[in-house]
């Protein structure tokens, strides 16, 4: 597995990449944003740590650009502990954040996960699709349509409504689908949840302020209307 890491503080880079070859894990290393989104562009790359705060470019920039063309799994460690930091990032496409100081099992542990997550599944032959609607969605290869046209979804958007889909009318509470899908181990805000739901129904409902399939359940949680 190859990893990028991209942070201006060249003393915790060298601790990560150090713990992470010891894991067996192949490892880059860029210290600016510009070099790093140069790198994520032309490494084909496993998955990308990046620092929220950069020189030349910030993290959340970088993040962006990479999402115009690859969905590799990112990880962005930041120093600031405002939610709405962690929002933002969500919205540019990070699948998962680490706060500075972090343990580096803490770090290790939310690597496998999300490497887990994003690992190719074997093709099942003749495997139908999930619909309801003009949604649909491939589980074994992870795409989600919406009228027929590939829907563009982070890991983590994907988890979420194959888990809603695969269960339609069972309602889950924000926090069963933070253990479920985030896992046990997350330290993250709960409204994340909210976040996540509220990006997978501007890519997938006709009108995302009514959705149809995507529903609320007020005081309880969300459910997949079938």
């Amino acid at each position: 597995m190859k990893i990028l890491v991209v942070d201006d503080e060249k003393l915790l880079v060298r601790g990560i990449k150090f713990n992470l070859e010891n894991e067996g894990y192949q490892v880059e290393a860029a210290y600016d944003g510009q070099e790093g989104l140069e790198l994520a562009r032309t490494g084909n790359f496993d998955l990308i740590i990046l620092d929220l705060m950069m020189p030349k470019m910030s993290g959340l920039e970088v993040c962006m650009h990479i999402r115009e063309s690859s969905q590799v799994p990112i990880i962005m460690l930041t120093a600031r502990t405002d939610d709405m930091d962690k929002i933002i990032g969500f919205d540019y496409g990070a699948d998962d954040y680490v706060t500075k100081p972090f343990n580096i099992l803490e770090l290790k542990a939310r690597i496998r996960a999300l490497l887990r997550r994003a690992a190719p599944k074997v093709q099942a032959e003749n495997s139908p699709l999930l619909t309801a609607g003009h949604i649909s969605i491939d589980c074994d290869r992870r795409v989600a349509y919406k009228n027929g046209a590939i829907v563009e979804l982070t890991g983590r958007e994907f988890d979420v409504i194959e888990l809603l889909m695969k269960n339609p009318g069972r309602v889950y509470s924000r926090e069963n689908l933070l253990n479920i899908i985030w896992g046990f181990d997350y330290q993250g805000d709960i409204r994340t949840v909210d976040v996540h739901v509220h990006r997978l129904r501007d890519k997938l409902e006709t009108n995302p302020s009514e959705p149809e399939y995507i529903i609320t359940k007020w005081g309880v949680g969300y459910y997949f209307k079938g």
